[in-house]
């Protein structure tokens, strides 16, 4: 029985933007096939909660989800956190990075990295 999840279940979401970063990433620091994009939280920064994002092998505990041609690992307890999310990449001149729309999040810091439940 495979532990992938259909893209149609997936708890989070990728703007085109995003997605081309990110094969750009695995393209530019050549990671293999069995790594995948950990999407995640990760307790303590300025809101409570940290978001977690970065190449990464399958842990026990994870689910595996395949969103827009990207393999995507996140802990099972994870998903309440991140459900509805949706992961944007940003290239202009006052900000440069992955920016975080999380609806789950009652406040976020300045910096838009970590939040609170």
């Amino acid at each position: 029985m495979s532990n992938t999840v259909d893209t149609a279940f997936a708890p989070v979401t990728f703007t085109e933007g995003a997605v081309k970063e990110l094969f750009k990433l695995k393209d530019q620091q050549e990671i293999s096939e069995d790594f995948g994009l950990r999407v995640g939280v990760d307790g303590g920064g300025c809101s409570g909660m940290s978001y977690v994002l970065g190449f990464d092998q399958k842990k026990e505990g994870d689910q595996e989800f395949i969103i827009d041609g990207i393999k995507v690992f996140m802990h099972k307890a994870h998903q309440m956190y991140l459900m509805g999310m949706q992961v944007d990449w940003q290239d202009g001149l006052n900000s440069r990075g992955f920016t975080f729309s999380n609806p789950n999040a009652n406040s976020t810091c300045g910096c838009g990295t970590s939040f609170s439940v």
